[in-house]
């Protein structure tokens, strides 16, 4: 880089991290260019159009985009993005209530609004502490291992609750049926954490994020876009970017990160069919893990051993399925939860949000409704076929899916009949093969031990970072507010390093209650001595009780 010349930047991938970063960069200054592989950007958040026989194009997606309350940075970034007279942060929609579904009891419907009576606090807790078949002893003890979790220090949750699965951290096998399902396997619901494979160190932050969302009377629960993603967000956001002077090259594939051990030389992509090379003064890699741990060469290595450690995370699926309806059918105004299905079900009703865009406007009257369906277990028997998802073909998924939905719902909801499904489409990142399918789009998740091997946004390579839901951030997940901060860091760490005169990124913590913080204080003297955290030895002395317990 000359002096006195404007730094350049190739973001190299462009999902939620890579357009993150490329918004916070142009809004400072830089010269940045965005290389993405397919013809759209977003990523995994982005819409694609399912096209039908003689029928509609209809905004298919990867499944529904879910806005918790604790995502603070990728709703700041959305907030800056214009749309219209407003911003892309005015699409966001709260819910107010979640349907919980059972094969074997009635649906309970909770509200995701803040509680104001002691009896509007106990029917909300409920529901995701002492749910069906779960009892007050069990629910009680569920409570003391998140308090655990909230009043332990720093280094003792990233060392001694990241070596231990979340399904032992809850002594999931000593409990109940209705505790494994309501309270054991409750996140992977949402996000794809299974409970047996994830950190207790993960999955206990993200649910007392989740609890702390739903009680918080400044925060909505949920939020969810009041469009397809596409429409109400990604498009806005290229717009925004093509008005800060960011070049946007889609159908660009990143094939090759050249190093010399020190510094990125250049980056190869292949576009219809030809390989360019991409020259710029700072490279950002916003790739999938999975995608990224291919591009890892010795020599990237080298000069940033911390990128070694990428091959050594893992992903898993969670893909969606959308049902597309001749009238729609708004099961409740807000998600749907089934615990108990095989494939850990998750869908929502979605026109209901959807003020601006009309389906039945835009299909001539053909399509009323979307119910969109994420499964989130693709490795246990279904119901239908008794065999995983990933062992079916698309049009057994869907007999699946279909059979699992209506199997958790009271009675035959009016209209949620086959004859009124217009069409479906699946995820278009899964391919059928003679055995099942193929996911070219996983998720990564956050196995034992696995933050050891994620590596910093600031990668030890002078003009590399890394923008994706991989890097090792406070929000410690893979979804969208993860790659964002991500985004923030990568970029902070520009800043830095070019001279820049610019103001850094917001980097927030997630909030946990400041009541707690002397307990953590006083943890981390018993930590620096070697001391358990005293519920620890209560669980070891009820763990003991349990099980010399005589078995009726």
């Amino acid at each position: 880089m000359s002096e006195g010349a404007t730094p350049t930047v190739a973001v190299l991938g462009g999902g939620i991290g890579g357009l993150s970063a490329a918004q916070e960069l142009g809004e400072r200054g830089f010269d940045v260019a965005v290389y993405e592989a397919n013809d759209r950007f977003g990523g995994k958040a982005r819409s694609v159009p399912a096209a039908f026989d003689d029928g509609p194009t209809l905004p298919g997606e990867h499944g529904f985009r879910f806005f918790p309350g604790f995502y603070w940075h990728v709703t700041d970034t959305m907030a800056r993005i214009p749309d219209g007279d407003g911003s892309v942060a005015d699409n966001l929609v709260a819910t107010s209530e979640t349907l919980i579904g059972s094969v074997t009891d009635d649906e309970v419907v909770s509200s995701t609004r803040t509680p104001r009576t002691p009896d509007e606090w106990v029917r909300q807790l409920k529901p995701g502490i002492a749910g069906d078949g779960v009892s007050g002893a069990e629910a009680g003890f569920f409570l003391e291992r998140l308090l655990v979790v909230a009043t332990s220090c720093r280094e003792r949750v990233e060392e001694e609750f990241e070596a231990v699965t979340w399904w032992e951290f809850i002594d999931a096998d000593d409990f109940s049926e209705g505790y494994r399902r309501n309270l054991g396997r409750s996140t992977q619901l949402l996000v794809a954490l299974d409970p047996k494979r994830a950190s207790a160190r993960t999955v206990s932050k993200i649910y007392i994020q989740l609890l702390r969302g739903a009680l918080d009377p400044s925060l909505d629960a949920e939020r969810i876009l009041s469009g397809p993603t596409s429409e109400a967000w990604i498009d806005p956001w290229t717009d925004y970017l093509d008005s800060l002077g960011v070049a946007l090259h889609p159908g660009h594939r990143l094939t090759h990160i050249g190093c010399d051990g020190r510094r990125v030389t250049g980056a190869t992509v292949e576009a219809d069919g030809e390989e360019h090379e991409v020259e710029a003064d700072y490279y950002v890699a916003a790739l999938p893990v999975e995608v990224m741990a291919n591009l890892v060469t010795d020599d990237l290595v080298r000069g940033a051993p911390s990128l070694a450690g990428i091959e050594q995370l893992d992903t898993a699926w969670m893909n969606g399925i959308q049902f597309f309806l001749r009238e729609d059918v708004p099961l409740a105004h807000g998600h749907q939860i089934y615990p108990d299905s095989p494939w850990a079900l998750t869908s929502i009703s979605q026109q209901q949000f959807w003020d601006d865009y009309d389906l039945r406007e835009r299909t001539d009257g053909a399509v009323g409704g979307v119910l969109s369906v994420i499964v989130s277990d693709w490795n246990t028997p279904g119901t239908v076929h008794d065999k995983p998802a990933t062992e079916c073909s698309p049009e057994e998924v869907r007999e699946e899916v279909w059979a699992q939905l209506t199997a958790h719902l009271d009675g035959e909801r009016q209209g949620l009949t086959e004859e009124n499904v217009y069409d479906w489409a699946l995820d278009p990142a899964l391919s059928p093969t003679d055995g099942g399918m193929t996911n070219e789009e996983p998720l990564l998740v956050n196995t034992v031990g696995s933050l050891h091997h994620r590596p910093e946004a600031d990668t030890e390579i002078e003009n590399l970072t890394l923008a994706a839901d991989y890097v090792h951030t406070n929000t410690d997940l893979a979804c969208m507010e993860g790659a964002n901060e991500a985004a923030r860091r990568a970029t902070n760490a520009i800043v830095a390093r070019s001279g820049l005169r610019a103001d850094p990124c917001e980097v927030h913590d997630l909030t946990e209650p400041k009541l707690f913080e002397p307990l953590k204080r006083q943890d981390q003297v018993r930590y620096r001595f070697g001391l358990p955290h005293p519920g620890e030895a209560r669980k070891n002395a009820s763990r003991l009780v349990r099980r010399l317990r005589p078995r009726v």
